[in-house]
């Protein structure tokens, strides 16, 4: 069959009508599912799934919508197989514990959203888990600081917020040297329509479905997408070569091959923490994915033309947007993006914090609160919330200043997010 383009798999992909010939996805609300045997039960409990045999166990672990919702992200981020977890957090734990042990490490950008920040240099530092802060995203910077127990590479793409994006070629190159493999964080790849890293080399692929993928606020939600093109038996892993302790020896990479990565995510990691997706939000979220293309290609042309008023704007300076020809990033995203620079952008207002506050708090159809990928725009002052437990140094290491201001371009007309700004400027 010929290979379908985003827009259609989208709609499509991992669906089959069940024997109700439902157009519709249907939610299944349950908690658990009957086995047609003992031998059935004990199968699926050694995960040894068979050919029309239902493989559902108990939605902790898998359920029908959560499926059909892992199987579309897989297809559309171009990756084997998906795990759908119940929020980007939960994505990105469950990705670095199911490759890590106390006493790993792994090499991150510096460029890091607030709450990621948080997870790798406190919580899993309580777990043994070294996250080593690489001083730009660099391969060169991020080489620097491997040794014999690194693990991975982590990355943003369109990082938040300074909008860096890696160059995947190298970095790629890098953990094939290595022998370790690259994560990047996709979120504002917007589920693969504006980037693929998987195309360019990454192995593993991380987002928070909170954003544009639902796109409508109304759920949390995150995904992990195994992109199949890792070498889990190379030595290094012994999460996969070796013998699981809780799975009666199992090896998972020569069970599962391509796909062990995804199927250790559900069968150690969701089973033992727990973050399972609801499929009420899987089911939200694949109402998202279906206008995914069409929102992101109108918040990219708003965005764009946003960035060119704000950058001659008499009232801001240091406008940060991929689309702008100065952006020290803008060839890169030229080369690894597709469809559009994004829906986001910063900018930083003149005469300080207190001004900035005080712009803020005189808008009144742009929403202040903390999200990003929503049909409404919303403004952010990231210093004050999504980076506030970051210090100092961290903050401007992560580009985030007392007068930034992250703003997520929503599907409004563009001259009532103009007219809401102009007048919030003209109070200051």
């Amino acid at each position: 069959m010929k290979k379908l383009h985003f827009e259609t798999l989208q709609v499509h992909a991992g669906y089959k009508p069940d024997q109700t010939n439902s157009c519709g996805i249907p939610i299944y609300p349950t908690t658990a599912y009957s086995f047609d045997s003992s031998e059935h039960g004990s199968d699926l409990f050694n995960l040894d799934f068979k050919e029309g045999v239902s493989p559902y166990i108990y939605t902790r672990l898998n359920n029908p919508t959560n499926s059909i919702f892992e199987q579309r992200m897989a297809a559309l981020e171009g990756g084997v197989a998906a795990v759908a977890t119940a929020s980007g957090q939960a994505a990105e734990m469950i990705a670095i514990l199911n490759i890590m042990k106390a006493g790993d490490n792994f090499v991150t950008s510096p460029y890091l959203y607030g709450g990621t920040y948080n997870l790798f240099f406190v919580s899993l530092k309580d777990l043994g888990i070294e996250a080593r802060m690489a001083k730009d995203d660099s391969a060169e910077e991020m080489e620097k600081l491997i040794d014999g127990q690194t693990k991975a590479l982590y990355t943003e793409n369109i990082g938040n917020p300074k909008f860096n994006v890696p160059d995947f070629e190298k970095l790629a190159a890098l953990s094939q040297k290595y022998e370790i493999p690259l994560i990047v964080d996709n979120t504002f790849g917007c589920g693969g329509y504006l980037c693929r890293p998987i195309e360019y080399g990454a192995n593993i692929v991380v987002e928070s479905a909170t954003k544009w993928i639902g796109g409508h606020g109304n759920s949390m939600g995150g995904i992990i997408i195994d992109g199949g093109n890792f070498n889990w038996g190379n030595g290094k892993f012994p999460k996969y070569s070796e013998p699981s302790e809780g799975y009666h020896g199992l090896k998972f990479w020569d069970k599962f091959g391509n796909g062990a990565f995804a199927m250790r995510c559900v069968a150690e990691n969701l089973r033992d923490l727990g973050p399972c997706i609801s499929p009420f939000n899987s089911w939200n979220m694949l109402q998202g994915v279906e206008t995914l293309s069409i929102r992101v290609d109108k918040m990219c042309q708003t965005t764009m033309e946003m960035a060119k008023w704000l950058d001659q704007h008499e009232k801001t300076f240091d406008v940060c947007y991929l689309g702008l020809e100065n952006n020290e990033y803008h060839q890169l995203a030229k080369k690894y993006l597709h469809h559009g620079f994004g829906c986001v952008l910063t900018f930083r207002v003149k005469g300080g914090y207190e001004k900035t506050v005080k712009f803020v708090e005189s808008l009144k159809l742009i929403t202040h609160l903390t999200n990003i990928g929503d049909v409404r725009s919303i403004i952010t002052h990231p210093s004050s919330t999504t980076h506030r437990q970051m210090s100092e140094e961290a903050q401007a290491a992560a580009g985030v200043y007392p007068d930034l201001l992250r703003f997520s371009i929503g599907l409004e007309h563009i001259d009532d997010i103009k007219d809401d700004l102009e007048q919030a400027f003209e109070l200051i």
